[in-house]
């Protein structure tokens, strides 16, 4: 059964093999995955994507993305959105935005992945709605649905098979792989590297958004040394090396990381992880084993020094058993099948879970 699926990324962010967002990296995945099983795949996404399918393109807009920039760009997705629609077989749309409820098209078929927090989405999206469906990517955030809502069970995020396969000496750095904004905890990664005496890599993205400035500008500049760079974005070649040669990845997020790809993207290079307690960290990170849960600045410091103790073979092994791409792809593909099959004769929803 070929398919025709239109995938619709968060509009502001650019989806491709280098995107720094995980959303983002979980469609351009599922992109080369479609083409490559012989399926169709659309995408709509902003300027500067880059798909193995067809790239339908939305216009960036310049300067700092506000209130009136966002309500603009949603009206010109929700356009683009019906023009494909309109003139394409499509079987699926999957939106992947944290504001695709302001964009969702009324009679298509429509699953959409909830990568982030379930209270950053508005309420009325879990009332039960024609031709939509839902799942998250964690079974802790699976937990977190408000009373009554129905999910489909939740599938994690997956990692290129070039991860598994890169191999590099391991160096003294520790390496932070984020969207620079506060609830990331750049800057409390940075203090505990200084405390730990151990030099800090930092890849990110500062997008503009004026509170992510202000944070990257009031606390992550000033922490800022030979001991402890800020890279910019990366591409994924040079992630990966990077990621490969560290001694930890840190991810010191403040809030309910759903999934966390990079501490994925780190255990599958054989890099042990680094992480608070937040969300679904605790079930990505096997502590004492793939990584170290800690409870603060300090306890994160002295889990720097300990880090090379542990395996990177064993942090490897128990990414692929969990996260390979095959085993990841395949869910998906089945999902949409499921979905479409269930659709076609009526437009009405089948929910599981």
């Amino acid at each position: 059964m070929a398919l025709t699926v239109l995938s619709v990324a968060y509009p502001f962010a650019p989806v491709g093999p280098d995107a720094v967002g995980g959303a983002e990296q979980v469609l351009s995945a599922l992109d080369r995955a479609l083409v490559r099983n012989g399926h169709r795949s659309i995408a709509i996404a902003c300027e500067g994507s880059r798909v193995a399918g067809e790239l339908v393109p939305l216009p960036l807009p310049g300067g700092t993305i506000d209130d009136l920039v966002r309500k603009q760009t949603w009206a010109k997705l929700r356009g683009l959105i019906g023009e494909v629609l309109a003139r394409e077989p499509v079987d699926l749309v999957h939106m992947h935005g944290i504001d695709f409820h302001a964009y969702l098209p009324e009679e298509a078929p429509t699953l959409a992945t909830l990568h982030l927090p379930l209270d950053w989405y508005p309420d009325w999206i879990f009332e039960r709605r024609m031709n939509l469906w839902l799942h998250c990517v964690s079974a802790a955030q699976h937990k977190t649905a408000p009373e009554g809502a129905t999910l489909l069970p939740p599938i994690p995020n997956g990692v290129p098979r070039e991860l598994f396969e890169t191999r590099c000496r391991k160096r003294d750095h520790a390496i932070v792989l984020s969207r620079i904004c506060p609830e990331k905890g750049i800057h409390l990664a940075m203090e505990a590297c200084r405390l730990a005496g151990q030099p800090l890599l930092i890849g990110g993205q500062v997008f503009p958004y004026e509170e992510h400035e202000r944070y990257f500008r009031e606390q992550v500049v000033p922490l800022l040394a030979p001991a402890r760079r800020f890279l910019g974005p990366l591409g994924f070649h040079r992630k990966r090396r990077l990621l490969a040669s560290a001694r930890c990845a840190i991810v010191p997020s403040l809030v309910a990381e759903t999934s966390s790809l990079t501490a994925i993207e780190a255990l599958a290079c054989g890099t042990p992880v680094i992480a608070f307690p937040h969300g679904a960290l605790p079930e990505v990170i096997e502590h004492g084993r793939t990584g170290f849960i800690v409870k603060d600045v300090p306890d994160m410091a002295r889990a720097i020094a300990a880090a090379s103790s542990l395996d990177p073979e064993v942090c490897r092994k128990a990414a692929w058993e969990r996260f390979s791409p095959d085993l990841i792809e395949q869910r998906y593909l089945s999902l949409y099948r499921e979905i479409a099959l269930a659709a076609a004769p009526m437009h009405a929803p089948v929910r599981n879970g």
